[in-house]
């Protein structure tokens, strides 16, 4: 129940309650992938069953799918939707320009396509995923099986004349096998400590053969949520340039908080 939660999953609870509040019936909503996103979808599934709201929810990965369709949520695919009136989702880390760096949860290609394709993104997250800069976190591109050791050791040189802080770089596991995404393909996590541009890393990464896409979001976010461990809540408008500061409390639902398995 919400009072066991920790101060983490409630800060995540807490955004992902307020974003589900931007939500209307004959909406088409990209849903996120990761923690904070599940929590989201099983905010707009409760509304779902008990409000009679209706929407159509476009998902980044197979796992929100999943979770989509059994919290009652209509899904249908991107090319059904063609364009989507928001996407809600989380992220790694944030700064001031509401910049991010998604892809912890290895959707990041998924994602981004389907962001791009909406009239809004709303990022939630805890506080804690709000930064000065961004690259604490590690940046994950996604890259093709075939010959993905060249294409890291590319990646690696080419960082050399980038202005970040780190250059060191992993391919991502499952256990003992590689992992893999949803399309297929492996993900690199660059060790970066901190990004001093990263609108040109991005454009620099994305022009690098075998590279599929990269986990910085430059100009994609319109709106971030902020929750807090109290309940405190912030959303932030980049377009607007406002911030609005609230308090949602905890309602005990055995719908909503049943079955958590992030």
């Amino acid at each position: 129940m919400p009072s066991e939660l920790s101060p983490i999953d409630k800060a995540k609870f807490v955004s992902a309650k307020r974003a589900a509040q931007l939500v209307e019936t004959g909406m088409r909503v990209g849903l996120g992938t990761g923690s904070t996103a599940a929590w989201l979808v099983r905010c707009l599934g409760e509304m779902v069953r008990d409000d009679g709201l209706r929407i159509k929810g476009v998902p980044t990965s197979t796992r929100t799918a999943e979770l989509a369709r059994d919290v009652g949520i209509e899904v249908i695919s991107l090319d059904e939707a063609k364009w989507l009136d928001i996407t809600i989702d989380g992220a790694d880390e944030f700064d001031g320009q509401l910049n991010l760096i998604k892809g912890g949860g290895g959707a990041l290609l998924q994602e981004k396509i389907v962001a791009t394709a909406s009239d809004q993104m709303v990022v939630i997250a805890d506080v804690g995923k709000e930064v000065e800069t961004l690259g604490a976190f590690p940046l994950p591109i996604e890259v093709i099986p075939f010959g993905w050791q060249t294409t890291q050791a590319l990646v690696e040189e080419t960082l050399v004349s980038m202005d970040v802080l780190g250059r060191e770089s992993s391919l991502r596991m499952n256990g003992a096998v590689p992992f893999v995404t949803d399309e297929g393909n492996h993900i690199i996590d660059l060790h970066l400590k901190r990004i001093g541009n990263a609108r040109q890393l991005s454009l620099v990464l994305n022009q690098m053969p075998g590279v599929v896409e990269n986990g910085l979001f430059i100009d994609i976010c319109d709106r971030v949520i902020i929750g807090f461990g109290d309940g405190k809540v912030e959303v932030r408008d980049i377009n607007e340039g406002t911030v609005e500061k609230g308090q949602l409390d905890f309602v005990e639902s055995d719908n909503l908080f049943a079955d958590l398995s992030d």
